[in-house]
């Protein structure tokens, strides 16, 4: 966080600050002598002499990464899930009917649209309107229309944002992800729940702060999604599993007594506390948490992906024994990717219950250049029953109005359809589409029951209050008591921040 004049961003230049990270490589390599006197001289010119104690306790950094931090003002959220459906799901065929398209479907589009347009397969030569076959109604007091493929969500319509207006720099999967996951579609940057974690911490001791649930058959961004880029890392997201062991490895050898793991790892904690002393990187003490937070974790992981203590009408209700449905598939599915999915929603709430900060929930894939008609029902029944669970179930134990909700992806999908392989019809996929796409939020003191935004007649392009993706990381962060243009970290000789270079929050979103 961006702390200048306390003694605590003192501390993080001292730590992170690329021109003294130079000094520190010198004083590496002279390591007494003139690089010790140097040491001196520059903790005095810096103000950290002071602060510089042989107690581990009050060394610079080395207190726990996740300590809870103070925020920059009040917010109503403390925690995130954020689903995020990899792959983009088609806008036009689940949240912006289109009646209009429907009419034009087999048309072409005027030459005049095509003409600066870039597409990941589509021929522009013959490309055809493709209407959605899908119903649209109402829900709830609010009246949100949401496609039929969606009937769980529809009941909890009055707890909804509906967003309609997002737009996004980049139109290829990898780019696209980590634009909506890190802020810009490039590597090595943190991602939101990286920073997250650094702005505020985490009040759960014994669980990661951030925690990421993945099903399906994975993402095309893969770990980067949840890496934390230039931050120690002792902010990147852990990966889950909801079965069996809930992080490979974390379990001790056979034979291992638990009194000799503990004694190991006190004297592994000594010797990275004594080359911290040394060098004062932060990756050692991120190392030192990493080490204990594991420690703790074997007991409190196992408890929490226990079910066993969940009643009949929860496991019902999240639809945790469901079976794959008959003829539908494709894409979203690898094993019975039903019930996990269903698995990872109720571990998302037992996760926030216990002070988790950030849980990603990670679903692909909706890429769905072909067979929508099979593959698109597939995915929207395997997560409408689940979120729709989630959401009643948090609002019902008193934690939705403090957990933020977000339903989000990449892009959307053409309102054209694709037409690959010379295809002169009308086909059954839809390519990438970065003009325009929707998605919900819930919770965190977001105005549920409302629609934002709109696209024009055929969902081609945002028109009506246009939301970057920058827009929706300002508002978020802002939810939680945080100032995007003040959450910054010094890297490279630049203050880096979630929201890159833009970002505005949206009044019109918040209770």
């Amino acid at each position: 966080m961006n702390t200048e004049g306390s003694a605590n961003g003192c501390q993080r230049l001292f730590e992170t600050g690329p021109f003294i990270e130079n000094r520190r490589e010198f004083l590496n390599s002279t390591a007494s002598g003139i690089g010790m006197a140097a040491l001196g001289s520059l903790l005095t010119e810096d103000g950290l002499y002071s602060a510089v104690r042989e107690n581990d306790d009050k060394l610079p950094g080395l207190d726990s990464p996740m300590t809870p931090q103070p925020s920059h003002f009040d917010g109503p959220a403390k925690s995130c899930i954020f689903i995020f459906m990899a792959g983009a799901p088609s806008h036009i065929d689940l949240f912006d009917p289109k009646p209009v398209l429907r009419k034009r479907h087999g048309q072409p589009l005027p030459e005049s649209m095509l003409k600066d347009v870039r597409f990941a397969f589509i021929k522009k030569g013959n490309a055809l309107l493709q209407g959605s076959p899908y119903r649209f109604a109402r829900h709830g007091e609010s009246g949100l229309e949401l496609s039929e493929l969606l009937p769980y969500l529809g009941g909890q319509a009055d707890d909804l944002l509906l967003v309609r207006s997002l737009h996004t720099d980049q139109f290829n999967h990898h780019p696209g992800q980590l634009m909506m996951q890190c802020g810009r579609g490039s590597f090595g940057l943190p991602s939101m729940g990286s920073w997250l974690t650094y702005g505020l911490g985490s009040v759960s001791r014994d669980l990661p702060g951030y925690v990421v649930l993945t099903s399906g058959r994975g993402s095309s961004g893969g770990a980067t999604l949840w890496q934390s880029g230039f931050l120690p890392s002792s902010y990147s997201g852990v990966l889950f599993r909801n079965r069996g062991e809930a992080v490979l490895n974390l379990r001790n050898p056979p034979g291992l007594p638990a009194e000799l793991q503990r004694k190991g790892l006190d004297a592994l904690g000594d010797a990275n506390r004594q080359r911290y002393r040394e060098i004062r990187d932060p990756e050692i003490a991120a190392r030192i948490a990493s080490f204990e937070l594991a420690y703790r974790m074997q007991s409190a992981a196992p408890e929490l992906i226990d079910l066993a203590g969940e009643s009949k009408s929860t496991r019902e209700s999240y639809g945790l024994d469901r079976k794959e449905p008959k003829n539908l598939g494709g894409r979203g599915k690898q094993g019975d990717t039903y019930q996990s999915f269903a698995r990872n929603c109720l571990l998302a709430r037992r996760m926030v219950e216990r002070g988790v900060r950030f849980v990603n929930i990670v679903y692909a894939s909706w890429d769905h250049h072909s067979n929508i008609p099979t593959e698109l029902p597939y995915n929207a029944g395997c997560v409408d029953q689940p979120i729709a669970a989630l959401i009643a179930d948090l609002k019902q134990r008193g934690l939705l109005d403090s957990t933020m909700v977000v339903w989000g992806s990449e892009f959307g999908r053409t309102p054209l359809g694709e037409n690959r392989n010379g295809k002169k019809e009308v086909g059954t996929g839809r390519d990438h589409h970065p003009f325009s796409f929707s998605m919900l939020m819930a919770g965190g003191g977001i105005k549920g029951g409302s629609t934002y935004g709109a696209t024009d007649d055929i969902g081609w392009h945002s028109t009506e209050n246009r939301v970057h993706v920058n827009d929706l990381h300002a508002t978020m962060l802002h939810q939680f008591g945080l100032n995007h243009l003040h959450l910054t970290h010094r890297f490279q000789g630049r203050d880096f921040r979630l929201t890159d270079v833009g970002g505005k929050v949206i009044q019109d979103w918040i209770t």
